[in-house]
């Protein structure tokens, strides 16, 4: 499989969520939490399970009217996946 057409969501046991004392969202996993910058943000709350990769990276591109986003977002979903923070739907 191509990786944009991978559909990836935030792994079982993990919750995002917006936090407003830290003014950022965060994902929440029983041993504690991770604050996120807001394009790691922008990203994981796009990966509902649903949507491929071309589909996050097209709309996130819509969303902030830039171009070449791609290899950004790639690099972060490597980076998420590494980390155990999503999984392929």
């Amino acid at each position: 499989m191509n990786a944009l057409q991978s559909r990836p969501r935030i792994a079982r046991g993990l919750r995002l969520q917006w936090e407003p004392a830290q003014n950022a969202h965060v994902l929440l996993y029983p041993e504690g939490m991770v604050q996120l910058n807001a394009s790691a943000g922008e990203i994981l709350k796009r990966c509902d399970g649903e949507r491929d990769l071309a589909a996050i990276v097209d709309d996130l591109q819509q969303a902030f009217e830039v171009e070449d986003l791609r290899a950004d977002v790639l690099a972060f979903i490597e980076l998420a996946s590494a980390q155990r923070w999503i999984e392929s739907a």
